[in-house]
């Protein structure tokens, strides 16, 4: 018999070997019949799970988040079956759910998929479901595995992923009359009919492991929900997503590109984009300050022996970019890390100058694979908001407690309502002693406890070296961003030999806290452009406010508005085209600025402005003095 506990705490003593499924009919037939998939010591399962040691257990139905994740992954699985039977010379190759939700899965085939194809998938995909068949799990050895690979399916994409797979069994799962069946972890859901409503999205090339100089894929994308109603909203929020572009508005509202023909994932920003990363930047130093943050600046580029002692060199070599100067090794930075640790080495210090807390915007590079390059959300160089905090045992809850508020100062200020913590807890293989996790864990939720912000366990997804917190940002679309991380780290203050001298004279390690808040400042920038849809508050804006001349006979007096405005720090610029008025004011509209003026013979007479706000509602005579007020007022409020 093993022993099961329920999220109730209720234990419940079973055979050993039973499933997940013969848990849930103990239960209740009705929690069997609900049941999808279920979670055992937080890990995602399907229902024919064994339960062979004494273990917890959450059964999931509709109702539960996670199960969104498993239901997409099986519409990857019943996707690539339909393509396999539609196309029989398609080797699938991998098909994930992807965040927050839906699915892909890529393919090798010579001719690219239309969209008359995408429709013949659609339809066979819903008579798969229709059938409503049951996935079926299978445990193959894996020698076995690749010679079905090799031989039958002649696949040579699913035999590179099992060559490297240092298991001795696989497991694939099958559905219909299982003429599909696919390389695969799982889980899955009981059966194909489970699925409600599913929407084959569309098709876009990649390569394989994102490689460019391996084979070309046809990615197919597609979203699976439990109701219609829900696929519905979904698919309406997709058409807003796409006006809402950051890459096209990037390009729209002349604030950054990110065509490769100069590098690839190494954005262009321009003056305006630039502007708005300045009133970031601004704030962020501020507030900073005021939080008692010293603020330092490290280099781009460091000798290979920095990067040997971070443990980079073994662990994230591929992601870095080298260099070779004169014969000697040398690394651009993939992170801010190391340079803060040897700022903070620069002396001995005392457990009295505790807490420290080191503070810098600092450009880093990574090599990402082509294929996941995207807008700013996805680039190889990357300016982060980075700090790290050196501190007492006693003094690590009052730290995380102090960017916890500053997090929520943030985002409130940035316009944002809703957003989740998440503290991920130490798992199977960790660096540093049991009691400094438990100590560094149980810190991390008090803090979110005493601010009364609720917080889900993702149980053992914490890093080898540390639990953290994570923080995911709902924009106004209700898409979730994981922004900022707090996370507490064992592992560079034990290579870099991180020390203070404590009350007994004696050196002791400092507990030490890496944080975020925007996560990458571009990537916060192009979350803000698709949340806001290019309509910045005013704050923010670029440029606040642009003034036209109705006529040339009138530029002088629109250069002084402009000269006046500049002088109170308002950022505003005047329209002195040769077009005609009519065209310059759709001009400022598309370009999404707040407040556009303009002034002619009855503003010159009266020493006014008329003034046309966002909805294009126009207020004449306006005193020049009032308009500053009222806009510098608005700046001052964040709005």
């Amino acid at each position: 018999m093993v022993k099961i506990v329920l999220p109730d705490e209720n234990i419940l003593e079973i055979p050993k070997d039973s499933t997940v499924r013969d848990v849930a009919k103990l239960i209740s037939e009705r929690l069997a019949e609900a049941a999808l998939a279920a979670k055992v010591n937080g890990e995602l399962v399907d229902l024919f799970y064994e339960l062979d040691e004494d273990a917890k257990l959450e059964i999931l139905t509709e109702k539960s988040e996670e199960v969104l994740h498993v239901l997409n992954h099986s519409g990857a699985h019943i996707m690539a079956g339909a393509v396999v039977d539609l196309f029989p010379d398609a080797k699938p190759t991998i098909g994930p759910s992807i965040d927050p939700v839906g699915f892909y899965y890529d393919f090798y085939i010579e001719k690219p998929f239309t969209q008359e194809d995408l429709e013949k998938i659609q339809k066979r995909v819903e008579e798969a479901i229709a059938e409503n068949t049951a996935f079926v799990r299978e445990e193959v050895p894996i020698d076995k595995a690749i010679k079905y690979y090799e031989k039958e399916e002649e696949n040579k994409f699913k035999v590179e992923i099992l060559k490297e797979t240092n298991v001795d069994t696989v497991s694939f799962y099958s559905h219909g009359n299982g003429s599909f069946k696919d390389l695969c972890r799982g889980p899955h859901i009981p059966s194909t009919a489970r699925i409600k409503a599913i929407k084959i999205l569309n098709v876009s090339s990649a390569f394989w492991r994102g490689d460019a100089n391996r084979e070309y894929l046809q990615r197919v994308y597609g979203v699976a929900f439990l109701s219609k109603k829900d696929l519905r909203k979904h698919l309406l929020m997709l058409e807003e997503a796409k006006k809402r572009d950051h890459r096209k508005l990037g390009r729209q509202l002349d604030l950054f590109d990110t065509a490769d023909e100069w590098g690839p994932g190494m954005p262009l920003i321009f003056p305006k984009g630039e502007t708005v990363l300045d009133v970031m930047r601004k704030f962020w130093r501020t507030e900073h300050k005021k939080a008692g943050y010293d603020f330092i600046q490290t280099p781009h580029i460091y000798k290979e022996n920095v990067w040997q002692t971070s443990g980079h060199t073994e662990y994230f070599l591929e992601n870095m970019f080298p260099v070779d100067l004169r014969g000697e090794q040398w690394y651009v930075k993939p992170m801010n890390c190391p340079g803060h640790m040897m700022i903070y080495n620069r002396k001995s210090h005392s457990y009295r100058e505790l807490p420290i807390r080191l503070a810098e915007m600092g450009t880093v590079y990574r090599y990402e694979l082509s294929g996941v390059l995207h807008g700013l959300f996805r680039i190889r160089s990357i300016t982060q908001d980075d700090a790290h905090l050196f501190m007492l045992p006693d003094q690590l809850e009052d730290e995380i407690v102090g960017v916890i508020r500053m997090t929520e100062l943030f985002y409130k200020t940035f316009g944002f309502t809703e957003w989740e913590y998440f503290v991920s807890t130490k798992p199977e293989k960790a660096i540093g002693k049991s009691e400094g996790w438990d100590h560094a864990t149980q810190a991390l939720m008090r803090a979110l406890e005493r601010e009364n912000l609720p917080y889900k366990v993702k149980e053992g997804e914490g890093a080898f070296y540390g639990p953290k917190i994570d923080v995911d940002l709902k924009d106004a679309l209700g898409r979730k961003w994981q922004l900022a991380t707090i996370q507490v780290d064992f592992n560079l203050p034990d290579r870099f030999d991180i020390t203070y001298i404590g009350e007994d004279g004696q050196k002791h390690r400092p507990f030490v806290i890496h944080r975020t808040i925007y996560g990458a400042t571009e990537r916060f920038l192009a979350i803000l452009v698709e949340h806001y849809a290019g309509k910045f508050p005013i704050w923010l804006s670029p440029i606040q406010a642009v003034v036209i001349p109705i006529t040339d006979n009138h530029i002088e007096y629109a250069n002084e508005i402009v000269k006046i405005l500049q002088e109170v720090g308002i950022r505003v610029e005047a329209d002195l085209s040769g077009d005609r008025m009519e065209y310059k004011i759709r001009h400022a509209t598309m370009q999404k600025v707040p407040y556009i003026i303009n002034v002619g013979e009855k503003e010159i007479e009266t020493q006014t402005i008329a003034v046309r706000s966002r909805g294009n509602k126009v207020e004449y005579g306006v005193l020049v003095n009032d308009f500053i007020t009222i806009v510098l007022e608005q700046i001052q409020n964040y709005e």
